[in-house]
């Protein structure tokens, strides 16, 4: 498809993405387009670490109103990255 840096926009850092951490699970911000290979590829190649499994998940924008006009929030895909035994990400 396109570089790592295409792929993976962002990490997502909230609550609940901290609390799943110690389990080797980082979520991240993808291209609407991109596949698991390709996210577990980027995600190897940005931060040099082994990827046990992807999971994916597709938000669509809700409908939004502002006064008179109508409107949509976003779509965005959301990846959610488990890290192999021992394997860390080191986010500052």
């Amino acid at each position: 498809m396109k570089s790592p840096y295409d792929i993976i926009k962002s990490i997502i850092r909230t609550e609940k993405s901290t609390q799943q951490e110690p389990q080797g699970k980082y979520l991240f911000l993808v291209h609407k387009e991109a596949t698991k290979p390709e996210i577990k590829s980027a995600v190897e190649q940005i931060y040099k670490v082994k990827v046990k499994d992807v999971n994916t998940l597709i938000y669509l924008g809700k409908p939004r109103r502002v006064r008179y006009q109508i409107g949509r929030t976003p779509s965005f895909k959301k990846a959610i990255v488990t890290l192999k035994e021992g394997q860390k990400i080191e986010i500052t």
